[in-house]
């Protein structure tokens, strides 16, 4: 398979990472997954420091991931992500981790609410966010084909 839109430079994977049975830990899973779109979140999409200042941000709501192959010692992981679908109030991330082969070891799935932090509510993002996110979303979307199941679902913009 292809590598998703957001395509992070290649991770190696360290005697660090690595548990008692020579592969690399789940933790480290999560944390590359973590790491990785957490840049094209605040990059890309626009969750910076400056969106928290203005009293807004985002908490997860579900994460979901699989594994479907092991990485051990040396190997080379590429990551990648997209914004799969948006809408007025909630965020779906779908990433991958693949090997040198191009062939998926793991899939990463989160969703994200919008939350004002002074009321700690879910709430709507703005009109000019969510035109920015349906925009980024729409044009990954012409970008991928996903070859997988898709686990976690939510409402388009138009349901």
């Amino acid at each position: 398979m292809k590598s998703l839109p957001y395509a992070h430079d290649m991770i190696k994977v360290t005697q660090e990472m690595c548990d008692h049975n020579g592969h690399m830990n789940v933790n480290y899973y999560y944390k590359l997954f973590d790491s990785v779109y957490t840049s094209f979140y605040i990059d890309e999409l626009g969750f910076g420091e400056d969106y928290l200042k203005s009293g807004f941000s985002t908490f997860t709501l579900e994460d979901s991931i699989r594994y479907l192959d092991e990485f051990t010692l040396e190997e080379n992981v590429y990551p990648s992500f997209t914004l799969y679908k948006a809408n007025k109030k909630l965020l779906h991330f779908i990433g991958i981790l693949q090997n040198e082969n191009s062939e998926i070891a793991a899939i990463f799935e989160t969703v994200l609410a919008h939350i004002d932090l002074n009321k700690r509510k879910v709430v709507n993002f703005s009109d000019e966010k969510i035109k920015h996110l349906q925009n980024v979303y729409l044009e990954q979307r012409e970008m991928i084909d996903i070859p997988f199941n898709i686990k976690l679902h939510i409402k388009d913009i138009d349901e």
